[in-house]
């Protein structure tokens, strides 16, 4: 154990390391400050120790995380791939082997930036939040650390939300080159009438794809679970209801009988064969909401797409100033 030193003015001053983490104080007794560094020494080797006593590395609260708490949320698979890209070189300078009561405000900030030159500000915020979780867990839960060091620091602006609207000429040659026709024989056909019913409720391509037969009646598409984590029912109009009568036969059990990363890769093929570029599947749902606010309360609207707060509305509801215009002069 370092002993203390008396300072120019009087002062006793003491430092000493466990593992990488140094530590410092500056007190009006030597005995205070002995006194201090012993149970601080103790805090620090039994903080961030775990099974075995071997001090945890930030790869350690990675897995832990990954298993016992990313296991339990609707967004497994999307932590799971972050959480597994955050020990390879993609995310230098953070170095996942490090012992993670020595990582430090200084350690992610530079991380922070160095992200920043490789994806937009969006993807860094997001990143930077599941961090800042994986260290919060690991300080109030596991006892690995006593400090989040993602609190200190500043995370990038949000970017512009998306105000993509799909045309109706873009719809049209998306669904040429999904195969469409009223009789279904094919998985693109299948994606074809999934991306209709997108453009007429506004449904997520998660919760599309989650559909089954028993889920749709009268009162609409009786959704179990969503982004959200809460079922909802989503209204369905005849023409809905059309597109939905017309996949009979496709699947004894699923509507449309495809995983959501089946839908968006053989979406993205189709819109590069068709010559197209510039939008998603997700994009249907800004133009759903588009249309349906023209018609619709905006709690009405909120009510459809499964928002608990209005301004979510101004997210998605994406008019262009013609159409406004047009609407401003009637």
């Amino acid at each position: 154990m370092a002993t203390p030193k008396k300072t120019s003015n009087g002062k006793w001053h003491i430092q000493f390391m466990v593992g990488a983490c140094r530590e410092s104080g500056t007190f009006d007794t030597k005995s205070e400050a002995a006194i201090w560094a012993a149970r601080r020494s103790t805090e620090l080797r039994l903080l961030g120790r775990g099974k075995g006593g071997e001090i945890k590395t930030l790869a350690d609260a990675f897995d832990r995380y990954t298993k016992e708490v990313s296991a339990n949320k609707k967004g497994e698979r999307w932590e799971r791939i972050r959480l597994a890209a955050f020990q390879t070189p993609l995310h230098y300078p953070l170095n996942s082997n490090k012992k993670l009561n020595s990582i430090n405000s200084s350690d992610i900030a530079a991380w922070r930036d160095a992200r920043l030159l490789k994806v937009n500000k969006t993807s860094v915020a997001r990143e930077m939040t599941l961090l800042s979780s994986v260290f919060e867990v690991a300080r109030k839960e596991w006892l690995w650390v006593d400090k989040n060091p993602c609190i200190d620091v500043r995370k990038p602006p949000k970017g512009q939300h998306r105000e993509r609207i799909i045309t109706g000429q873009e719809i049209r040659g998306i669904l040429r080159a999904l195969g469409y026709q009223r009789r279904v024989t094919s998985v693109g056909c299948s994606i074809a009438h999934c991306f209709l019913l997108a453009l007429q409720t506004g449904m997520r391509a998660g919760e599309l794809c989650a559909l089954k037969w028993p889920d749709i009646s009268i009162a609409g598409a009786r959704l179990h679970t969503s982004k959200t984590g809460a079922g909802r029912t989503v209204p369905l109009t005849p023409a809905a209801f059309k597109t939905i009568e017309r996949m009979r036969g496709f699947d004894g059990d699923s509507i449309f009988s495809v995983s959501p990363q089946t839908l968006d890769a053989l979406f993205r093929r189709a819109r590069t064969r068709a010559g197209l570029e510039g939008f998603t599947f997700h994009d249907s749902r800004h133009t759903a909401a588009t249309r349906l606010a023209q018609k619709l309360h905006v709690l009405d609207l909120c009510k459809v797409f499964g928002w608990a707060s209005t301004t979510r509305a101004l997210t998605y509801y994406n008019p262009n100033s013609e159409d406004l215009a047009l609407r401003m002069s009637r």
